[in-house]
């Protein structure tokens, strides 16, 4: 029941993950979400995310922001980056990452999808069967519907680390 919600990989920032490795197994396209994922909320690109989409182009990925905000906060953060971006994406739905993998060119099977949330990041990826990595937030202040959502998040996160420990003994 709760594994619907279960990433595929769980790590502590979007910074740390292995590129090349995963361009190395077929990853084509990455899709992320913004904030809380690359910067903290509602903050511009800085440094570290320009130079991080420097590197992704050079090893030969596409990319593509999806955000359930609006066009101007999505616009605004990749000014400097300069790629794909969904808006007003709808996650969980499909459509966002649907419209995401065609404006890449990728499909389900060589498209990974990096965020911080479990109920829409993650729960949307799996939806699509999109590889998920969830990372950890980058900043604990935020919307109060979020910090519910990290209560239950939480409690899904508790059996998740019981299922791996299953899963890998």
């Amino acid at each position: 029941m709760l594994a619907c919600f279960y990433p595929d990989e769980w790590l502590d920032s979007a910074y740390v993950i292995d590129y090349e490795g995963l361009y190395s197994q077929g990853f084509r396209g990455i899709i992320y979400d913004i904030d809380n994922t690359l910067v903290p909320h509602g903050a511009p690109a800085d440094e570290r995310a320009i130079r991080l989409f420097e590197r992704l182009k050079a090893i030969g990925f596409e990319c593509c922001l999806l955000s359930n905000n609006k066009e101007p906060r999505v616009r605004t953060f990749n000014d400097p980056i300069g790629v794909h971006y969904v808006f007003k994406a709808g996650k969980p739905g499909r459509a966002g990452y649907e419209k995401a993998m065609a404006m890449m060119g990728t499909d389900r099977r060589n498209t990974v999808f990096i965020g911080d949330q479990l109920f829409t990041d993650v729960w949307g990826a799996r939806r699509c069967q999109i590889r998920s990595i969830l990372v950890t937030p980058m900043d604990p202040k935020e919307e109060i519907q979020i910090v519910l959502k990290r209560y239950l998040e939480r409690i899904v996160l508790f059996f998740y680390k019981k299922h791996r420990k299953k899963v890998e003994n």
